[in-house]
């Protein structure tokens, strides 16, 4: 059994009642989770408050509270440690239980607005093929080498995060690449980490249910690369106006990668079809199976990963053009009557302007292209107006649509989204709340060599309707759609 303050190191202690040399058997800042000789951390979250539930976890067996204020009744029996930050502490306590995993393999986090799943997945995917052992944190899944796990959150809590990079380390994991969110950095989740790298996508709009401003969002994102350690690596997309703010700061290796400025690795696109891009790399061309512009973004980043990681440069290329897309990221099907559906995840502003001036890249003026998008319940409403205008601008059709409403209603939703509608696009606009409906309707508008694209969900297979997860698939649903429909 491990003993409580072996665990201690660099926790940020102010004061403790009781003793700290006792067995202890986990920790947990779920008071449900509790069993007897674990440690209860508590947090003040935003809908619930830790401390509330401190004589709850003590009920359930907790032998030492963590808390950064003392409750007015002290149990006898229980070791209580005061401390500046929970969060923080529950980082450091994760790190120093599990050993420090984070120390025994290469772990890369990625962030910004969009592309990190992408980038994150395609690591993943190309060191495997390189014939590593790796790990993958991320929006989709969690991958412990070839063991899959599903993924609840973008980044998870620091005890969970700790848990697999421990379980990667058991498993020889050699490489480990991990989305680093806004949200994770703010409450402290990947404090305790140590990093091999940093990689910066770009910066939009987006999370602003949860930062007041802008400024908070992007320095929220500025202190992942504050505190990477002279050892790492930062790159960053300098061609995002956010990028060089990003390195301000760093202790790290400062890199660049660009397709319009001048970077360490700089990409130029020389050809983009629907069947993939062809890329000079640093004077280097390569076909990839990947398409648009922000994805030659990913992959630059991809690219310059594994440079710093130590992978040969041919080699890099050459898997490079052996990556297959991620689940729910301009995934297409081509149905028998040669009309295209596309399935994004597309659900901020800059992501859906990104993948439909792609799809208008690549189409002729023959193809009516017909967007199919909504935005999530309980998140940011200032978005849902200029997603709207942005699908209804660049659209031959736009179809308004239920997203994942929450506790929201979903018309109440959507008549946010109409607001962003600009008169000349009010024809060819139509709203239908029920999601299925709406890709059914644009399925039924849809003529041969069309294109169909349904954004907002991507790799999701629900839909949450006040706190119910629904089965709902947009690449099954639209399959099953146009298959009937040849019939």
């Amino acid at each position: 059994m491990i003993v409580l303050k072996d665990i201690l190191y660099k926790v940020a202690i102010e004061a403790v009642k009781g003793p700290t040399d006792i067995g202890i058997n986990a920790l947990d800042f779920d008071s449900r989770k509790i069993v007897a000789n674990d440690v209860f951390v508590a947090i003040r979250g935003s809908v619930s408050d830790g401390h509330d539930y401190i004589e709850k976890a003590i009920d359930m067996g907790a032998v030492a509270i963590v808390c950064d204020t003392f409750p007015e009744a002290i149990a006898s029996g229980v070791t209580y440690i005061q401390v500046k930050d929970t969060n923080a502490a529950m980082a450091f306590l994760a790190a120093n239980f599990y050993g420090n995993p984070s120390h025994n393999l290469q772990l890369v986090g990625i962030t910004g607005t969009n592309g990190k799943t992408t980038i994150a997945s395609l690591l993943y995917q190309m060191f495997k093929k390189a014939g590593y052992k790796v790990g993958l944190l991320s929006t989709v899944k969690i991958m412990v080498d070839e063991t899959e796990y599903k993924a609840t959150h973008t980044t998870p809590d620091s005890i969970t995060i700790n848990r697999y990079l421990a379980e990667m380390t058991h498993e020889g994991v050699e490489y480990c690449f991990m989305e680093v969110s806004s949200h994770g950095v703010h409450q402290k989740r990947t404090e305790a980490l140590q990093f091999a790298g940093g990689v910066f996508t770009n910066l939009s709009h987006d999370h602003l249910d949860y930062h007041p401003t802008f400024a908070e969002y992007r320095d929220v994102k500025k202190a992942f690369f504050d505190g990477l350690p002279k050892s790492a690596f930062a790159l960053t997309n300098i061609d995002d106006k956010n990028g060089l703010v990003m390195l301000q700061n760093t202790y790290a290796r400062k890199l660049t990668y660009a397709l319009k400025s001048y970077a360490d690795y700089k990409a130029q696109i020389l050809e983009n079809q629907l069947s993939g891009l062809l890329l000079k790399i640093n004077e280097n061309d390569v076909w990839v199976r990947l398409i648009g512009t922000f994805n030659a973004y990913n992959l630059l980043a991809i690219f310059g990963t594994a440079i710093e990681l130590g992978m040969d440069k041919l080699e890099a290329l050459r898997l490079l053009s052996e990556l297959e897309s991620v689940s729910g990221r301009f995934q297409f099907i081509v149905s028998d009557a040669k009309i295209t559906a596309i399935v994004d995840y597309a659900h901020t502003p800059d992501a859906l302007e990104n993948v439909l001036s792609t799809i208008n890249d690549i189409r002729t003026k023959n193809e009516q292209l017909i967007t199919v998008v909504g935005c999530g319940g309980d998140r940011d409403k200032t978005k849902r107006p200029v997603m709207a205008n942005i699908a209804s601008t660049m659209s031959d059709k736009a179809i308004i649509t239920s997203d994942n409403p929450r506790t929201e209603d979903p018309e109440s939703i959507i008549s946010d989204m109409e607001k962003g509608v600009e008169p000349q696009n009010f024809k060819k606009t139509i709203s239908i709340t029920d999601r299925k409906q709406a890709i059914k309707t644009a399925c039924q508008l849809a003529q041969p060599n069309d294109i169909i694209l349904i954004a907002g969900k991507g790799h999701e297979t629900y839909q949450e309707i006040q706190g119910v997860r629904y089965d709902f698939d947009d690449m099954a649903i639209v399959k099953e759609l146009l298959t009937q429909l040849n019939k």
